[in-house]
């Protein structure tokens, strides 16, 4: 049994989306894993899940930093903007490739972002995130 129902990545890095998905399937931390390349289409398909359908909103997203078009940090603030009622639900992480101290610790002073992480994403990740966040 999976541990959570849905899961959303966004990262502009087709292999390391395809990746990440391998990971999480194969771990059987997720019923189903959308990948997005663009935060701007994640955004329109979390507008659309918070009104047509709350209870298909993801359980967790992995959201990456550096992104052409609307990057991680601008995302959040639109984030913030989708319903409440469906957001609290949903845990959203930092998944990165930027090791600049500043990304990281401006993405903990983000009340939306329960924690940041260095890709690649590992099942070690996936293990921490259920026995910190998940199973509280």
């Amino acid at each position: 049994m999976s541990t959570l129902r849905r899961v959303v990545l966004i990262d502009d890095d087709q292999v390391s989306n395809f990746v990440c998905e391998s990971i999480i399937k194969n771990d059987g931390f997720a019923d189903e894993v959308y990948s997005f390349e663009w935060a701007q289409d994640a955004l329109e398909f979390m507008q659309r899940s918070s009104i047509n359908d709350p209870d298909g909103f993801p359980d967790l997203i992995f959201l990456d930093i550096n992104m052409p078009g609307m990057d991680g940090w601008a995302f959040i603030q639109e984030y913030r903007k989708l319903p409440e009622h469906v957001t609290c639900k949903c845990s959203l992480f930092m998944l990165s490739s930027a090791v600049d101290r500043k990304d990281i610790i401006c993405a903990k002073s983000h009340e939306e972002v329960k924690d940041f992480f260095s890709k690649p994403l590992s099942p070690e990740i996936l293990a921490i995130i259920r026995e910190e966040f998940i199973s509280q």
